[in-house]
């Protein structure tokens, strides 16, 4: 398996901690019984920040893993994976790693331009079909 792909892998595996993340303060204040039923009506109760921002940085990842694994698939497929297609997942990962902890202290501009390094990686993926 490439590189390429065990990042994308990872990169599952981040999105599905960031879920996680997102949920749990939501069943430790609303209770199993929330979480287990069918939350036709929601229990209106005060979270923290950092919460907020784990749910959006949470989203942010999802929109950009599909664009990820997109690439990734594709590169592989073309059996074009090599070492640009490797660096440029590799930068991809380090950056969404880093989002959402500057995401969750409320750090915006550092935040922005990490999320942009994400990008910058997707983008050497990309490259690497050309």
């Amino acid at each position: 398996m490439t590189i390429d792909l065990w990042i994308l892998a990872a990169s599952a595996g981040l999105q599905w901690a960031l879920i996680m993340i997102a949920a749990l303060p939501n069943i430790l204040k609303k209770g199993m019984g929330w979480a287990t039923g069918p939350r036709d009506t929601d229990v209106a109760v005060e979270m923290p920040a950092w919460h907020g921002r784990i749910v959006r940085a949470s989203a942010n990842m999802q929109e950009n893993l599909l664009i990820f694994a997109i690439l990734v698939l594709v590169v592989h497929v073309a059996g074009k994976a090599s070492a640009t297609s490797a660096l440029g997942a590799e930068i991809f990962i380090g950056a969404r790693v880093l989002h959402p902890i500057l995401y969750a202290a409320g750090v915006s501009w550092l935040r922005t331009g990490v999320w942009f390094v994400g990008v910058v990686g997707m983008g050497i993926v990309a490259y690497a079909l050309i």
